[in-house]
């Protein structure tokens, strides 16, 4: 199988999304999609992993802010796998700043915030290796065949 195929993706379903029942709908999206979940567990994040995982904002004035409304409630993790994945997570997710986000996209369609925005998706194929790492031990990650890729992907995208 193509070595693209097995590319793996950060998703966080967000806080706001628990709360308004829309786990169901935003997993649909990349399921539909043809993407293959290869992990996914629910968990409450502690300041540590907050730490690490907004490293880029932690000494920012709002960052005690995102930390508070990501320990409102647990979150959602999953690894998504396939073709340039990374990309099409972030195509499906749409931009971060909601309500400018194109409809049809999980932001554009559930979200109208920055902060409450739905979704968490890795930004590009480095930040996902690490962030996968961040969430996800190596044996809560499965391999498996997804009998389906034979009407997802063309003969040379598998081979």
């Amino acid at each position: 199988m193509n070595k693209g195929i097995k590319e793996k993706t950060l998703v966080l379903i967000k806080p706001d999304a628990i709360q308004r029942g829309l786990c169901g709908s935003i997993t649909e999206r990349f399921e539909k999609k043809g993407l293959k979940l290869v992990g996914i567990k629910m968990m409450s994040l502690d300041e540590a992993v907050l730490r690490e995982h907004y490293a880029h904002i932690a000494d920012k004035p709002f960052f005690p802010g995102v930390a508070k409304f990501m320990q409102s409630s647990p979150v959602i993790a999953m690894c998504w796998e396939g073709l340039e994945v990374v990309e099409t997570v972030r195509k499906i997710t749409g931009i971060t700043k909601a309500r400018e986000a194109e409809a049809g996209s999980i932001r554009g369609d559930f979200a109208m915030s920055m902060g409450c925005n739905v979704i968490h998706a890795s930004d590009g194929v480095e930040a996902a290796e690490v962030e996968v790492k961040r969430f996800f031990n190596p044996d809560e990650l499965h391999e498996y065949d997804k009998s389906e890729y034979m009407h997802v992907y063309a003969d040379d995208e598998r081979e």
